[in-house]
């Protein structure tokens, strides 16, 4: 599937209002996998075409970045915070509560396709340990807690 007319001119657009092709080359990533949901091989040539950047270029900072998905996700992204904070109040219980409710384990998406849980470094929640991000809209969750998390994936909390 091919990039979107409309999408190719707003990557244009980014390279002019960001100052270049390779100031705008996360925003074109950013761009894709919101349109896509990620971003595959055949869009990430296309955007390096696009800019007039090297396919090698653009691909090292799609592998960068953690938050730039390489591969298909569910339809709900479960970001799960493995920081400090989280860790000292029991992220790992709410860890070993998702994988056992969601049959996965980290980087990997439920067989429905409903589902991907990621480990991530930090969500900027300490206030709320342990902490998440959920969904396309990326919202803080917090505090977890393993029987919280059929609630979580109900959409309640």
């Amino acid at each position: 599937m091919s990039l979107s007319p409309d999408l190719l001119a707003r990557i244009r657009d980014a390279s002019a209002h960001h100052g270049g092709p390779r100031a705008a080359m996360l925003e074109a990533l950013r761009m894709i996998q919101q349109e896509h949901g990620w971003v595959s091989d055949a869009h990430l040539a296309e955007a390096a075409q696009t800019l007039g950047v090297g396919l090698a270029e653009i691909e090292s900072l799609a592998t960068f970045y953690s938050l730039i998905f390489r591969q298909p996700v569910g339809e709900t992204v479960i970001l799960l915070c493995d920081g400090v904070s989280c860790w000292l109040n029991g992220a790992e219980e709410v860890r070993d509560a998702l994988m056992a409710r969601l049959g996965i384990g980290f980087g990997q998406t439920t067989a429905d396709g409903k589902y991907t849980l990621i480990n991530i470094a930090c969500v900027g929640g300490c206030d709320r340990a342990p902490a998440a991000v959920v969904g396309r809209d990326r919202r803080l969750v917090g505090p977890l807690s393993p029987e919280g998390v059929a609630e979580l994936l109900e959409g309640g909390l």
